[in-house]
């Protein structure tokens, strides 16, 4: 039908627009087509909002997030009906359909990325990041998202690995690399180890879980918190809001610290060096008062000792404790302060003190005193 037409329109022009009249009923044809599914998706679109309305949002969310990949499916669909009835020749049709076929199969990956992404945040909904014992939360976020980045790249791989192969020219070519696997996965290896290194590590910190997302870490002296995991390096957000980046790989082959590996509670340290007459007594007290009046403190440790004896300071260690690790920070930081002005307020002989250079002193001017007087006599 539509050849007939075109030669008619082509009989009508004396047959030198023939090869032109093709190409525009053929674009006609398929731009039709492409608008029609394009109009076609926005009506059921606007519909299931309808009937979803404000009820669920969640399944709006969903709704939305799977818009593209729906829309290029109907697309294509429509695409490849209008195709074969086109007054296009086999090679034109050909080169349509190889396309119409990659699009197909970048569809299928985008698809099972976003069926992956969904099911993430389904799953994750029942976890929350922003109270204090979050422990599991974090547990399952990392786990999830390390997962996800690896799935993802394994996805984007397979898709383009399939797209490729409908190449001929590609597809001889993996088969001359498979019959020189010797030559050829020595040589991948060898450049790839640093990837397969960072992907091996993410499987790793997936399972076995060293850091987690929103842990307090040290890493490299610099004290932060896990931000965020991908695939190949971790983002740790440093207390001075820099960032740090790190390979995954780091944190699987060198040693660092991490400040809530199995819990938030953390117990901090305050060292202060006082005069030998310092009463550690009523400074025990003072910090059980500074303790119980925080807002920071947990109300599980809470504690003074001496520490350690010197020639001219006795050392006082303060243990307090306190449900996160930016709490313990903040909460030293104020014992520290208080005690300090306890001790100049109320005890000011308990500061350090330096005596014996004043009694050296004292006693070498005696003895010039007395060198000056003896010397006038004589």
């Amino acid at each position: 039908m539509w050849q007939a037409a075109v030669q008619r329109i082509a009989s009508e022009f004396g047959g030198t627009l023939s090869f032109a009249a093709e190409w525009a009923v053929s674009a006609a044809l398929l731009i039709g087509a492409a608008v029609a599914a394009w109009l076609l998706h926005a009506a059921i679109l606007a519909l299931v909002r309808r009937l979803l309305r404000q009820r669920r949002p969640f399944l709006r969310s969903v709704l939305g997030a799977t818009k593209g990949p729906t829309r290029l499916g109907l697309l294509l669909l429509a695409l490849a009906i209008a195709l074969p009835t086109a007054p296009l020749g086999p090679d034109i049709k050909g080169i349509l359909a190889r396309c119409l076929g990659l699009a197909f199969i970048c569809l299928l990956g985008w698809i099972a990325v976003t069926a992956l992404h969904i099911a993430a945040d389904i799953y994750l909904r029942r976890f929350r990041l922003d109270v204090e014992d979050n422990l599991q939360a974090r547990t399952q976020v990392t786990q999830v998202r390390v997962l996800l980045h690896v799935l993802d790249a394994v996805i984007v791989l397979v898709t383009v690995g399939f797209a490729l192969m409908t190449f001929d020219a590609v597809r001889q070519f993996g088969v001359t690399l498979f019959a020189s696997a010797g030559v050829a996965g020595i040589i991948g290896g060898f450049a790839a180890r640093p990837v397969l290194a960072n992907f091996l590590a993410g499987v790793q910190i997936a399972v076995a879980q060293p850091i987690r997302i929103d842990d307090a870490v040290i890493v490299e002296n610099e004290w932060g918190n896990v931000e965020d995991i991908t695939f190949s390096y971790v983002i740790v957000k440093l207390w001075d809001l820099r960032r740090m980046i790190v390979p995954l790989s780091y944190f699987i082959e060198k040693p660092f610290q991490n400040w809530t590996r199995t819990g938030g509670e953390l117990i901090g340290t305050v060292f202060l060096y006082v005069d030998h007459t310092a009463p550690v007594e009523a400074i025990r007290k003072k910090l059980m008062e500074i303790a119980s009046q925080s807002k920071l403190w947990n109300g599980q440790v809470v504690n003074l000792q001496v520490s350690d004896c010197k020639e001219t300071t006795i050392e006082l260690r303060a243990l307090v404790s306190a449900n996160n690790a930016s709490a313990v920070w903040d909460l030293r930081c104020e014992v520290r302060e208080k005690l300090i002005d306890f001790l100049q307020r109320e005890h000011p002989s308990a500061l350090p003190r330096r005596r014996y250079e004043a009694a050296e002193k004292t006693a070498l001017q005696s003895d010039e005193a007395r060198e000056v007087r003896t010397s006038r006599r004589r």
